[in-house]
C-alpha cells in the first residue's frame, strides 16, 4: 500500500453506489478502532485494526473521526467581482427578484464576469477552491450562468474545467446559460432563449466543456413553459438535467424536475406536496441550500418531508456572490441539523454519498469502501456529533484527496 491510516478513533461512511433515501439515509457504516489502506490513489482496505498491514506512508490519526471528503453539489464558484453594495438592500428588506429588476442580482454579476480576463478568474478560482480543501470538500459542482452570451459562459466553462486539472478539486462543470434573461435581451426574451438554444448550448456541447444543463425556473426568470422546451433541447444535445426549482414561488419546478427526468432539482424551498412525490416517483434528488435560506432570511425547505416521502436529500452551499457567499460546507451541515431536523447521520449521507450521486460520481467517490477514490477526512474531532454540535470553527484536521495528504494550515 502507498499509504495506511491508522488509528481512527471512528469511521463514519455511508455505503454503495447510488443515492439512498427514506430510512436508508440515515443507516451509515461506523467502525470503531478502524484503519485505511491506499492504494495508487484508491481505497484498498476498509477495516478495523490489522498489525500485518504497512505502507509505504502511515497517518496515525490519534483516534481522529474519519469520514468521506466532502462533496459540494452546488456552487456558482467561477464568476467576476462581488455583491457586497448590495448588502444594505438586503438588509432594508428589497427581494431578490426587485434587486434584480433594477438591474443588480444575477445581472450585476454577469457585467463583472464579461469583463474579468480567464486568466483572473483561473486566479480567484484556485483561492476559493484553496479555501474549500482546507474545509474538507474535495470535489465541487460549479455551473456557469454569469456570462449570458456565448463568450463568456464557454470563458466559464473552460475556467472550470482549467481549474480541476489543476488544482486539488475535482470540478464538474454544469451549463447554466439559463440562469436569467441577458439584459440586452430585456425586451426581448424570446430572442435570448433561441440565442442560447440555437447557438450557446450547441457551443457548449461541441466543446464538451459541461456535463449538466441547469435552469432557473421562477417567476420574472424562466417559466415552467420556457423551462421545459429549453431542458428538452438540452436533453436532446446530450445534457443531463437539472433545474433550480421553487426557490421562492411554488410555480410547479419540482413537478416539472420529475416530468423531464432531472438528476437532480435544487433550492425547493416552496415546493408542493405533489412535487415532493413526483421527484420521489422518479428518483429525483433534492440538492437543499440551507446557507441561502439563512442568508435572505427565508424558510428552509421540508427536508424531513422529503425524507419521509422517499426522496433522497443532499445538502450543499450555493456559494455565489448574491445569496449565499459562503464556501463552508461545514455550516451548510449545521444548519441542515438545527433548521431541516436532519440527523447527523443524514447529513453527512447528504454531503457524500447523495451529493455525488447528484453530478453522477457515486460510484468513484462519496464513501469510504475498496475501488473508490481516496478522498477523506480527518476531524479534530472524536464522534459524529461534534462536528454538528460546534459551529463557527473549522474542525477539519487533514484532508487526503486522491490519496495525497494535506494538512489544514489555513492553506494548500
Amino acid at each position: 500500500m502507498d499509504l495506511l491510516l491508522k488509528n481512527i478513533g471512528l469511521l463514519a461512511t455511508p455505503t454503495g453506489t447510488a443515492a439512498v433515501s427514506g430510512a436508508e439515509q440515515k443507516n451509515i457504516k461506523l467502525i470503531e478502532n478502524a484503519m485505511v489502506g491506499v492504494k495508487d490513489r484508491n481505497i484498498s482496505y476498509v477495516g478495523t485494526f490489522e498489525p500485518f498491514l504497512s505502507a509505504d506512508n502511515t497517518i496515525d490519526c490519534e483516534g481522529a473521526l474519519v469520514t468521506p471528503g466532502l462533496v459540494d453539489a452546488h456552487t456558482h464558484l467561477v464568476f467576476g467581482g462581488w455583491r457586497q453594495n448590495e448588502f444594505p438592500l438586503k438588509l432594508a428588506g428589497v427581494p431578490y427578484l426587485e434587486i434584480l429588476r433594477q438591474g443588480g442580482g444575477i445581472l450585476n454579476t454577469v457585467n463583472a464576469t464579461r469583463s474579468e480576463s480567464e486568466d483572473n478568474l483561473i486566479a480567484k478560482g484556485k483561492n476559493l477552491l484553496d479555501e474549500m480543501l482546507c474545509h474538507g470538500t474535495t470535489t465541487v459542482e460549479c455551473k456557469s450562468g454569469y456570462g449570458l452570451n456565448l463568450e463568456t459562459e464557454l470563458k466559464q466553462l473552460r475556467v472550470t474545467h482549467k481549474l480541476g486539472s489543476t488544482h486539488p478539486v475535482d470540478t464538474v462543470a454544469t451549463f447554466m446559460g439559463a440562469h436569467a434573461v441577458a439584459g440586452e435581451y430585456s425586451d426581448n426574451r424570446e430572442a435570448y432563449i433561441r440565442l442560447l438554444c440555437d447557438e450557446i448550448m450547441p457551443a457548449v456541447a461541441d466543446e464538451g466543456i459541461a456535463e449538466f444543463c441547469d435552469i432557473f425556473c421562477e417567476l420574472s426568470v424562466f417559466s415552467p413553459d420556457e423551462s421545459r422546451m429549453i431542458l428538452t433541447r438540452a436533453a436532446e444535445s446530450g445534457f443531463k438535467l437539472k433545474i433550480h426549482a421553487d426557490e421562492i414561488n411554488p410555480i410547479g419546478g419540482a413537478e416539472l424536475s420529475s416530468e423531464m427526468g432531472c438528476i437532480s432539482a435544487e433550492h425547493l424551498i416552496e415546493s408542493s406536496d405533489e412535487g415532493i412525490r413526483a421527484m420521489a416517483e422518479k428518483n429525483v434528488i433534492a440538492v437543499l441550500l440551507p446557507t441561502t435560506s439563512f442568508y435572505l432570511g427565508k424558510p428552509y425547505a421540508r427536508a424531513r418531508t422529503m425524507v419521509k416521502e422517499g426522496v433522497a436529500v443532499a445538502v450543499a452551499t450555493d456559494f455565489n456572490p448574491g445569496s449565499s457567499p459562503n464556501l463552508n460546507l461545514q455550516l451548510s451541515m449545521n444548519l441542515a441539523c438545527l433548521n431541516y431536523r436532519l440527523t447527523p447521520s443524514e447529513v453527512l449521507t447528504a454531503v457524500t454519498l447523495n451529493a455525488a450521486a447528484a453530478i453522477n460520481r457515486a460510484e468513484t467517490i462519496g464513501s469510504i469502501e475498496p475501488g473508490k477514490k481516496a478522498d477523506l477526512v480527518i476531524w479534530n474531532a472524536p464522534d459524529l456529533d461534534m462536528i454538528f454540535y460546534r459551529f463557527g470553527s473549522n474542525q477539519v484536521k487533514t484532508v487526503i484527496k486522491n490519496g495525497i495528504c494535506y494538512q489544514n494550515k489555513g492553506e494548500v
